[in-house]
């Protein structure tokens, strides 16, 4: 399974809620942070949903 690599580049402060709950399910809390995922469905649908608010680079 492909792995893909997301960063936290934009605050989540002022956002919507949803959002916010879909960067912590992530594990994006805070600013500049890194996470390595498999990229499942249900991964890039979340990633989907707050792309404006990250990065996301194949691995």
């Amino acid at each position: 399974m492909k792995k893909i690599k997301i960063t936290l580049i934009k605050s989540p402060i002022d956002r919507p809620e949803r959002q916010k709950l879909t960067l912590r399910a992530l594990g994006l809390n805070k600013a500049n942070a890194a996470k390595e995922v498999d990229a499942t469905p249900q991964i890039l649908g979340m990633v989907r949903k707050v792309g404006h608010l990250v990065k996301v680079e194949e691995i």
